[in-house]
């Protein structure tokens, strides 16, 4: 049974109709981006699979079951959620934010973090590097310091299945590769499976087993980043002038802008 099934998956908002047919398969432990230009629906995309937006038609499967049949508490166990980096957050240290995430699994009745808790905060920051960090103010932090504690409080969901929205978006190159890779030191060692929006079509190529294209609010292609990744792709759903590469080390396609003569 695959970890997570898209089913015939229509969605927006209000009347807006944003997605429309979509159909997906995820294995545990696999890796998959999703791709397209602005306005696509790619954040859309992952607030029907968290169950943030109620879909019009088809399902989302958790383990062959309706996320709309699963509690939210269960399902915030099972899966989470990383957005962009916050601009504005409220004053918390690292620690209390990355404790937040372990809200999900409290007892009923419990109203404070018990060891198990702060346990896994702690495996969680150091997972992602950032121990020393633990009583700054997040609203000290850079954005890159941000998108590792956003990571860190995920982590400590203790989830099989993370969603990432954008999660290199507005770093810098460094913080950027940081974050990939330590996105695939977690799936690698930790079995986690990741869904991740990506604007950055070199960045998806490098790092994610399959490819999800999306245009229009309709998947366009699926499939490896060799199978979606091609010069005509690039100029009929992005309209830019590119030549594609194979990467010297990966053999998985780069994308060279081919600039003004």
């Amino acid at each position: 049974m695959a970890l997570l099934e898209v089913k015939g998956l229509s969605c927006g908002y209000g009347k807006r109709k944003v997605l429309e047919g979509i159909n997906l398969s995820l294995s545990g432990g696999e890796v998959m981006g999703v791709i397209g230009p602005n306005g696509s629906g790619k954040t859309t995309l992952l607030r029907a699979i968290s169950g943030w937006i109620r879909s019009m038609e088809g399902e989302v499967l958790l383990h062959g079951r309706n996320i709309r049949s699963i509690g939210q508490r269960e399902v915030a166990r099972k899966m989470a959620v990383v957005a962009q980096a916050p601009e504005s957050i409220p004053s918390f240290t690292v620690e209390e934010f990355v404790l937040l995430g372990r809200i999900p699994h409290w007892r009923p009745f419990q109203v404070i973090e018990d060891r198990r808790d702060i346990e896994v905060a702690e495996r969680a920051m150091h997972l992602t590097g950032i121990e020393d960090l633990r009583g700054r103010d997040m609203r000290e932090l850079s954005g890159g310091e941000r998108q590792l504690v956003c990571l860190a409080r995920a982590l400590a969901q203790e989830p099989e299945l993370m969603l990432l929205d954008e999660p290199t978006a507005h770093l810098d190159i460094g913080h950027q590769l940081q974050i990939m890779d330590l996105l695939m030191e977690l799936n690698g060692n930790e079995g986690l499976t990741l869904i991740v929006v990506l604007h950055d079509l070199n960045l998806a190529s490098l790092y994610c087993q399959k490819l999800v294209l999306l245009d229009r609010g309709r998947i366009y292609r699926e499939g490896t980043p060799q199978e979606v990744i091609n010069e005509a792709m690039i100029r009929e759903i992005y309209g830019g002038d590119v030549t594609i590469q194979n990467h010297p080390l990966r053999q998985v396609p780069i994308i060279l802008p081919r600039g003004r003569d």
